[in-house]
């Protein structure tokens, strides 16, 4: 190709540039060729069939945008026509009510929805037997609002009679209608209130309680026992707080049931260990009043008698305590060791016994030794008086009267050799 062929070119360009900012029908087969056919006699024949056919699809392409646009206007059209506004629909419904068809449409399906879901939330929350219930009777009363929302209010009594003509209706929008539905939604939104509450007061008490057993079970005291026991009342009191008509309320008094068991079982327990608790208290009392009056011996046999009854009281505090008590085997070890002090004591008060009994034969025998003691024999007197030896040897250590007796030993026995 050459300059000249660069020129016819561009000519042909320009031409077909120009012939399509025009408006009108496409350019046919036959246009086209005329078109060039001056500059390019010999221009090939299929290019200029297929540019034709092209120009075609155009066309077509832009009838289908018309086609969308209008379609697109005319459905705003009827969407503007549907809207919830008297002042347009009054008029319409006079002239084309079948325009109006949409909103009948979506009428009456949030309508028979509303009516259906509202039923439906109904009878799940009143009737319900699990949390799952409530949760999917809440979805159904929050679906049933929506519907009820979508009906508007200035449509009450209205009665569509084209629409309901050709479809049945099984409804009549009344303001009474209306408002009981509503009526019924805010009493459904009230029940679950009363039992998401019903259900917090549940699970805290239930936790509670179980937490309460838990703590008793680790307990290795009666003061953490009655604790456990405090909290596990606290959670049942809980459980008692929840209406009985709530879900909840059935549930907590199935709850109720058991964990009332089990805590008089407990109490039981407790209340034994209390008293266990107060007897082995009592015991050490007594104990600790016997130990520190018998501190000082040497005391008389009255003085041991009163002490071997302290300790004696003590071992009877114990020995009430039952086996099934849990102070029981504290109150076991208690006893041997409060028998074996009352054991130490009783022997005690048997020598201060057996000591006084020394002590007062000899004094009886001294005095008929210094009654006779002028009118008898030396052997004589040294056998009286070897008696009142034998009886001073047996007063034992630790008595009231051995100190006395070890200083007259000392002295009959001086006297004995003056007159052996």
């Amino acid at each position: 190709t050459g300059p000249v062929d660069g020129v016819k070119r561009d000519i042909v360009l320009r031409r077909l540039a120009k012939l399509q900012l025009q408006a009108g029908t496409p350019l046919t087969y036959e246009e086209i060729k005329a078109e060039i056919q001056d500059i390019f006699p010999e221009f090939d024949d299929k290019v200029l069939r297929r540019a034709a056919r092209a120009n075609r699809g155009n066309a077509t392409l832009g009838k289908v945008k018309v086609v969308v646009v209008g379609t697109v206007a005319a459905v705003g059209g009827v969407w503007v026509l549907n809207l919830p506004y008297p002042m347009i629909r009054w008029p319409v419904a006079k002239v084309a009510p079948i325009v109006l068809m949409p909103s009948y449409v979506s009428m009456d399906h949030s309508y028979r929805q509303a009516i259906a879901l509202v039923e439906q939330a109904d009878q799940l929350i009143n009737q319900a037997t699990s949390p799952a219930d409530l949760d999917i009777g809440a979805e159904k009363a929050t679906a049933a609002q929506k519907h009820l929302d979508r009906l508007p209010v200035w449509f009450l009594g209205y009665f569509p009679q084209t629409y309901c003509t050709w479809v049945q209706c099984s409804w009549r929008f009344t303001l009474d209608e209306f408002e009981a539905a509503r009526k019924l939604v805010g009493r459904i939104d009230a029940t679950l209130f009363q039992e998401k509450n019903a259900l917090t007061l549940l699970e805290q008490g239930t936790a509670e309680v179980e937490q309460a057993k838990q703590q008793y079970q680790n307990a290795d005291t009666v003061e953490a026992k009655t604790a456990a026991a405090t909290l596990w009342q606290r959670g049942m009191d809980k459980l008692n707080e929840i209406p009985a008509a709530t879900l909840a309320g059935r549930m907590a008094q199935t709850k109720l049931d058991a964990y009332s068991r089990d805590f008089a079982q407990v109490s039981g327990l407790l209340a034994g260990d209390s008293r266990s608790n107060s007897l082995i208290e009592a015991a050490k009392g007594f104990a600790y009043n016997a130990s520190l009056e018998a501190q000082n011996p040497p005391y008389t046999a009255d003085d041991w008698q009163r002490i071997i009854d302290l300790w004696r009281e003590a071992i009877a505090r114990l020995e009430r305590i039952p086996i099934e008590d849990v102070g029981y085997a504290e109150a076991q070890k208690m006893l041997v060791e409060y028998t074996t002090k009352l054991g130490v004591i009783e022997r005690n008060l048997a020598a201060e016994e057996r000591s006084q009994r020394a002590w007062e034969s000899a004094e009886a025998k001294q005095i008929q030794l210094l009654g006779r003691a002028d009118t008898m024999s030396p052997s004589a007197y040294a056998s009286a008086a070897q008696s009142i030896i034998s009886d001073l040897n047996r007063i034992e250590p630790n008595t009231t009267k051995y100190d006395l007796a070890q200083s007259w030993l000392k002295d009959i026995q001086a006297e004995l050799a003056k007159v052996q």
